[in-house]
């Protein structure tokens, strides 16, 4: 298992920041980077997509688990594989959950869109065409945002929709602005 380090916002703010390069070969070095995207995402339950640039690869490949729901301990389904990925088509656009393994414990309500027609190519190197609809098109567009050095703290357009989740008196979850933290982030 090549499981590798999750970059951290600010820490690593230039390199989550940075464009990534097209894959233009599919050699091993690619068919590694699939796995070791798979194996950390693995690592992380809490994960529902990865792109290489949050493990520290400027190459846009993103691996992305359909079928999740925001904030729920229903699995999702194994992660697919998108290489090179184009946004064909958005539209629908809605104000959804979103989070980020490269940024812990924070979450945040952000405008996507809930249909996206994306092509590329798979793990095989063969093009595709696919749609996503609902918060799978809201996964899809946050990991491609990944590769060109988008954050969903960019996406935010009101600092109370930045949140972490704390515990009440009676040990209830309960939403917490970021603005009542001292260490946040953006």
């Amino acid at each position: 298992m090549a499981v590798r380090k999750i970059l951290l916002y600010p820490a690593d703010k230039a390199a989550l920041r940075a464009p990534s390069a097209p894959v233009e070969r599919f050699d091993r070095a690619v068919k590694q980077l699939i796995k070791d995207l798979i194996d950390t995402l693995a690592a992380h339950p809490a994960g529902i997509g990865l792109a290489a640039p949050q493990i520290n690869v400027q190459r846009r490949v993103v691996i992305v688990c359909l079928g999740a729901q925001p904030q729920s301990e229903i699995p999702s389904q194994p992660p697919i594989v998108l290489i090179n990925p184009q946004i064909l088509e958005a539209a629908s656009y809605q104000k959804d959950f979103d989070g980020c393994l490269s940024f812990p414990g924070l979450f945040g309500m952000t405008v996507r869109p809930h249909f996206l027609r994306v092509c590329g190519l798979n793990e095989s190197g063969q093009p595709f065409t696919r749609t996503f609809e609902g918060f799978d098109a809201v996964v899809v567009h946050h990991e491609l945002d990944h590769l060109d050095g988008v954050l969903f703290i960019d996406r935010i357009e009101n600092p109370e929709d930045l949140y972490r989740i704390d515990l009440d008196e009676q040990g209830h979850p309960v939403r917490v602005p970021l603005s009542q933290f001292s260490d946040a982030p953006v």
